[in-house]
């Protein structure tokens, strides 16, 4: 369900990359030479411009809020305080920040997902028990590349491949709400604490739902011409070496962000305008702790919703400055990312509607759970 989560990786027949440069620099394309002594030279001509690269985006990064500063009041003449004022700085100062965040990320991730492809996963759970199998499906899907276009061949090749329903649901879970774009911009926008809440919270539902899910056995709501189809023999592809992996990063740049960088900048415009104009009591007294109907609402809002979790981050951090209560707002989040309506209609051709339904009830209960617990605790 989240665009920026799949990258499709290119053929590389002879584990080396095409001489095109994967750095951006002239002497970073295929190395000359031969063996290993030629992709340890090829990777080492990348790492100087990559170094510099880093540089220039650090001393960028840690200057915009000065540079958002001046935009807003001396270039643009706007009075401080004021709310198109405030609303202006937040989206003159966050664009930048979270797409250079997500460029980062989405490179270093790349090359992580280089060494995990969903036929190695599918192997890798097959034949694993139920509590084992919850555990490790959840923790894969955070590194295996998914969107809700791949959610039907995903289940497909799992069921086939003999992995048990209630590890495939954890995996289904785990895929889209533990998002490691998310992961990794929660930690830059609001430290670790945060991040850390969103990790163990969203594993602890994949887990859980995957388990409840299987111990239902509610295998006769699987559509039955998916017991038909045959199992898959495709061999596993050959490891890259360390230049095409970085390849790969670059390709996962190009790729994701270039489909979500128009969902960012939608997502920091209603960021912007709440952080602007809606007054801070008002949110506080709809999402803060003490309206418990709060975390409900929150899930019943998020599913009807679709967008990538890149999108809905700054939406989030609005919320948050705005008074309203970090269970409900992760109640929100969680319920944008996994519970999306277009999945569920994907989903349904390989799930009758009764397992679809237990599916959504199971995840948004645990989510309520959490948004709950954590507006108690906080």
């Amino acid at each position: 369900m989240n665009p920026e989560t799949e990258t499709v990786a290119p053929a590389f027949p002879d584990g080396v990359a095409p001489a095109k440069p994967c750095c951006g620099g002239a002497g970073c394309g295929r190395p000359r030479g031969s063996g290993s002594a030629r992709k340890s030279t090829g990777l080492g001509r990348c790492v100087a411009p990559g170094l510099a690269g880093l540089l220039v985006w650090w001393l960028v990064y840690r200057n915009l809020e000065s540079l958002a500063a001046w935009l807003t009041y001396s270039v643009l003449r706007l009075d401080h305080g004021s709310h198109l004022g405030a609303a202006v700085q937040f989206f003159v100062y966050e664009s930048p920040k979270v797409l250079m965040l997500l460029v980062l990320i989405v490179f270093a991730v790349g090359i992580v997902r280089s060494f995990f492809t969903p036929e190695r996963t599918r192997r890798i759970l097959s034949g694993k028990r139920m509590s084992v199998g919850n555990v490790l499906a959840a923790l894969l899907g955070i590194v295996t590349p998914f969107c809700s276009g791949s959610a039907v061949p995903l289940f497909i090749g799992f069921v086939t491949a003999g992995v048990p329903l209630g590890v495939t649901f954890s995996f289904l879970v785990s895929a889209p709400m533990v998002n490691e774009v998310a992961l990794v911009l929660l930690f830059g926008l609001f430290g670790w604490k945060v991040a850390g809440l969103y990790l163990g919270t969203g594993l602890v539902i994949a887990i859980a739902s995957g388990w409840v899910i299987g111990r239902l056995r509610m295998e006769k709501y699987i559509e039955e011409w998916v017991f038909e189809m045959p199992v898959s023999n495709r061999s596993e592809e050959d490891p890259q070496n360390w230049l095409a992996r970085v390849r790969l990063g670059g390709e996962a740049v190009r790729d994701i962000v270039g489909n979500v960088w128009l969902y960012v900048l939608i997502g920091i415009a209603v960021g912007a305008g709440i952080h602007g104009y809606v007054p801070e009591n008002f949110l506080a007294s709809i999402m803060g702790k003490g309206a418990w109907w709060s975390v409900p609402l929150a899930v019943l809002l998020g599913v009807p919703m679709y967008s990538n979790a890149a999108g809905i981050i700054p939406i989030v951090q609005a919320l948050l400055g705005k008074g309203a209560a970090l269970g409900t707002v992760l109640a929100f989040m969680m319920s944008v990312t996994a519970l999306s309506l277009p999945e569920a209609i994907i989903l349904r051709k390989v799930l009758k509607p009764r397992l679809i339904a237990t599916f959504f009830g199971v995840v948004a209960i645990g989510i309520m759970f959490v948004g709950w617990l954590f507006n108690f605790l906080m």
